[in-house]
């Protein structure tokens, strides 16, 4: 039950973006209401025990932080340990039959220009990786410290940025730029996977989508670093709701909004509508922040589930635990191979294939996918288990829900077959063979597809970014009265504003729609 019956600000939705909006709000002095649909806060940002018997905490459905701005955990005061990992990418390949490897070190040394120079047979393609990459920093020092402000205009964001650089990311398909800077295979896909992350796209798609999605994976800080929370992706959700709750805010689980009633002015404010599974409530608030996909927030609102104009994710997650690392057929050690992105079957000939293949309605074989290997930087999500133990987690590319439409089941356990011989192929120690066990003796294997995470999080078609990116600007023309529209956060509707994934900044565990949306509202009282 809430204390009262009326609030300055009802949040929907208890992800992390709406802790983050929550616990911007409280620190203002406004009063806050956070309802959640499940029992527990933190959406996608969750850690758990999948595996009975086995106190194993696993990030659950998102994995790695990037976009989390320091700002944010400095304003909040976030109780939080963001660890870097020592390698930023093993791919093993196999050519002429001899198994091999590219190596990236985070911070490239030696091993790292003598790994591209083993797999290419020169210098060449280690020299247009620095450049291409020194290119991207240069482009990611100017975008991201506008991610907290009100949305620039495009002018102002290409009038900073190298024109070569602002053609080959904003304004044609990334697949050109990519075969044109390099001409190694596998270097080509590694550098592409940024592009297709929860997002289902050709290379050459002329819509850019896959160019947006690139943009939001290199920016985050300045730099683009893929950190791993200490304590799980949990641990993060966990410090935004005590901040949330310390400077004030209400929490409420298990509390289903089912309707948001909306009155003709911004100042007739909104009542919002939930059920707690016995009882119906109802609350008003001069402000709602919706964290829930826009296509969510339209039946929320009273429209119509539009299936045409619903989002369609394209991912496959595979959680794992295991006893012992596998050994990799190139002979790397293991604990440095698996510390970073483990990328399998994403040289860049695959990758089209793959989407021109699930583009036809069938299941790319080999699947495209990378893994994670999070306790060789945080053993602690481990603790309790047996000395060797490890997680691993998997993220497929190019699976489509619509793949798993006809028979979700058998679709899902071919898909899982499919991405555990991509890794198979250059292990000498089957992936199975190291799978530890639970209480139950069934191996601690767990697949997500769109469907369960639509089912389970509540984001429609399991789309992880609630839809597709947009660009952080926008045209010089662009309406820009409103401070919703000034920070990429309206609806259409004047009292309630958009705090997740969803927003013009959203996408990934940032904090990033949270806090926009948050800015939104103190600056319209």
């Amino acid at each position: 039950m809430t204390s009262r019956t009326e609030y300055d600000a009802v949040v929907v939705g208890a992800g992390h973006n709406g802790l983050t909006a929550a616990a911007y709000l409280a620190r203002a002095g406004l009063s806050v209401l956070v309802l959640e649909r499940l029992d527990h806060v933190g959406g996608a940002a969750v850690s758990t025990e999948p595996f009975p018997g086995l106190p194993a905490r696993l990030s659950r459905y998102s994995y790695l932080v990037s976009l989390l701005p320091d700002v944010i955990q400095r304003d909040l005061g976030l109780d939080l340990r963001l660890e870097s990992r020592p390698t930023a990418s093993y791919t093993p390949v196999t050519r002429d039959g001899k198994p091999g490897g590219l190596l990236v070190e985070r911070l490239e040394r030696e091993a790292t220009r003598q790994s591209f120079e083993e797999l290419t047979g020169s210098d060449d393609a280690y020299r247009a990786w620095q450049t291409f990459y020194t290119d991207m920093l240069r482009l990611a020092w100017v975008v991201s410290p506008t991610l907290l402000k009100p949305l620039p205009r495009t002018d102002t964001i290409r009038a900073q940025v190298d024109r070569t650089t602002w053609t080959d990311v904003v304004e044609r398909p990334l697949g050109e730029a990519i075969e044109r800077r390099f001409t190694d295979d596998t270097v080509r896909g590694v550098v592409a996977t940024d592009a297709l992350i929860g997002t289902f796209a050709s290379l050459h798609d002329p819509s850019l989508v896959q160019n947006r999605c690139f943009l939001y994976h290199l920016i985050g800080n300045g730099s683009g670093e893929w950190r791993v929370p200490v304590g799980g992706m949990g641990a993060v959700t966990g410090a935004l709701a005590r901040a949330a709750t310390d400077a004030g805010a209400e929490i409420v689980t298990s509390a289903g909004v089912s309707a948001i009633h909306t009155g003709a002015t911004a100042e007739d404010g909104a009542e919002v509508v939930w059920d707690d599974g016995s009882t119906r409530h109802s609350v008003r608030a001069r402000h709602v922040l919706a964290n829930v996909a826009p296509w969510v927030l339209g039946i929320l609102l009273g429209g119509e589930e539009d299936p045409a104009t619903k989002p369609q994710g394209s991912q496959l997650k595979i959680n794992l635990l295991l006893d012992r690392l596998p050994r990799l057929e190139s002979g790397v050690d293991p604990a440095v191979a698996f510390a970073g992105t483990l990328h399998l079957a994403e040289d860049y000939s695959n990758l089209e294939t793959a989407y021109a293949t699930a583009a036809a309605g069938r299941l790319p074989d080999p699947l495209p996918g990378e893994v994670y290997c999070h306790t060789l930087t945080d053993p602690s999500i481990v603790e309790g288990m047996p000395e060797g133990t490890h997680t691993l987690t998997y993220f497929g590319l190019h699976t489509p829900a619509s793949l798993f439409a006809g028979d979700p089941g058998a679709a899902k356990q071919e898909a899982v077959r499919r991405a555990l011989a991509s890794l198979d192929a250059h292990l000498v120690d089957p992936i199975e063979s190291c799978l530890a066990t639970d209480a139950n003796g069934d191996p601690c294997i767990e697949a997500k597809i769109p469907q369960d995470v639509e089912a389970d999080v509540a984001m429609p078609g399991g789309h992880i970014f609630h839809g597709d990116l947009d660009w952080p600007w926008v045209p010089k023309r662009a309406r820009l009265e409103t401070p919703a529209e000034r920070w990429g956060v309206q609806t259409g509707v004047d009292a309630v504003v958009l705090c997740g994934a969803g927003a013009r900044r959203g996408g990934a565990v940032s904090g990033i729609g949270g806090h926009n949306a948050a800015q939104a509202v103190l600056e319209s009282r």
